[in-house]
């Protein structure tokens, strides 16, 4: 098993280029199934989920090329209708290769997803909008799915879910009649996708508020296109600088994606300023306790951040109330963090309490999950001594080389 071994005590400061978001990259891949044709992705970033996303439409028939940071996916023959269990329990967000399978193929079987043990992220969600739209669906260690035809419906969502909203998109693009999302997911990574169906030839509008509506076509055509920024690496590096006192200069963004994650680092007592493209932050002398953070859909705080923002505020001076409103088990890194002289406290499921110390200081943590992991990371840059990080799979799930990109900006980090 490889872990990470980093000593403390070095800024992060220099010049960051991030590749495409981990959130999006994925279901852009699954989105190839629908045009039977050629899809040139751009900006991809090489982690373990696009590895793992990969094998699973190999293995349904896919021929696939991956030549530096470009996937190239030619969908045109589906030959096999059944997920392996092996890669489904890998990632969660598996199964939004659901909805575009079922727009292909009139019978479908895919096991229960697995991924990070952040708590229930049920997909009922999922199955009861496909049903909807005349998908049977027959639940079990095998969700085995079978249709006739797709019809467009109206499909009320009882909580904005991102991989709900994805996934009816994804099976509505080429159903008969009109499909209308109420309560819909507004990610940066849902426009990220009805851009890309749509540079296919598909007619879906609203991403990026509560309402979608989708126009079911005939055809859909090949296309070519660049995934997005990742907020959530950025804003992590971002933290990385702000913790060891740096300065970081961020070549690439999309302001409206980061200003949750860069107004919540100001109030940290972060200096942030926009360039043309990009940003630059100065970090503060000390970290001021930001009080109460709330983690909430878009474009509120994210959950990907939260235990980012747990370990920079390890150091704030104050307390800060972090209130989890996304997940019910996203505390895991904060034992792990008190091992390095933190002070935290997880009242419940949904609120943890933080005290500012004065120092960190090395420990031998195991990631508890992807965002989790980082919170570590970012623990072990500032801490004194040597720390050991293992089980860090996790975070190679969602972070192209972390070692190398800090390695750049000035850590002393190996990976064993």
């Amino acid at each position: 098993m490889s872990k990470y071994l980093i000593t403390g005590g070095n800024k992060i400061c220099g010049t960051l280029s991030i590749k495409g978001a981990k959130n999006s990259i994925l279901p852009l891949m699954v989105a190839s199934l629908l045009n039977e044709s050629i899809s040139i992705i751009h900006n991809v970033p090489l982690i373990a989920d696009v590895y793992t996303m990969i094998d699973i439409l190999k293995s349904i028939g896919c021929k696939i090329d991956l030549d530096d940071h470009v996937l190239v996916i030619d969908s045109s023959n589906l030959t096999f209708n059944k997920i392996d269990e092996g890669y489904v329990k890998k990632m969660r967000s598996s199964i939004i290769v659901l909805g575009a399978m079922i727009s292909r193929l009139e019978h479908v079987e895919i096991y229960e997803p697995g991924g990070c043990a952040i708590g229930k992220r049920p997909i009922d969600l999922h199955l009861n909008s496909l049903r909807k739209l005349g998908i049977e669906i027959e639940e079990g260690a095998i969700i085995d799915c079978k249709r006739k035809e797709i019809i467009g419906s109206d499909i009320i969502l009882n909580s904005p879910s991102v991989g709900a909203t994805e996934n009816i998109i994804l099976a509505a693009v080429k159903a008969k009649g009109i499909t209308r999302i109420y309560n819909a997911a507004k990610e940066p990574e849902i426009e990220d996708l009805q851009e890309f169906v749509n540079k296919m030839g598909a007619k879906v509008s609203g991403a990026g508020s509560d309402f979608i509506e989708i126009q079911g076509v005939d055809k859909l055509d090949k296309v070519e296109h660049t995934v997005i920024p990742d907020r959530i690496a950025i804003g992590t590096y971002m933290v990385a600088s702000a913790i060891t006192g740096g300065y970081l200069e961020v070549d690439k963004i999309v302001r409206p994606h980061m200003e949750p994650i860069n107004n919540t680092l100001i109030k940290a007592g972060c200096d942030i300023e926009y360039t043309k493209e990009g940003l630059i932050l100065k970090s503060p002398k000390k970290i001021s306790a930001i009080n109460f953070l709330k983690t909430d859909i878009h474009p509120n705080y994210p959950t990907d951040m939260q235990a980012q923002m747990v370990a920079l505020m390890t150091l704030g001076e104050g307390k800060t109330i972090f209130c989890e409103t996304i997940f019910e088990n996203r505390f895991m890194h904060c034992k792990e963090l008190n091992k390095m002289g933190a002070d935290t406290q997880v009242i419940s499921n949904h609120i943890c309490k933080v005290n500012g110390v004065e120092k960190l200081h090395a420990a031998k943590t195991t990631c508890p999950d992807l965002r989790g992991g980082a919170a570590l990371i970012l623990a072990a840059l500032v801490g004194e001594g040597q720390s050991e990080i293992n089980n860090i799979y996790h975070v190679e799930r969602g972070y192209e080389n972390i070692e190398g990109v800090l390695n750049n900006l000035g850590a002393n980090m190996t990976k064993i």
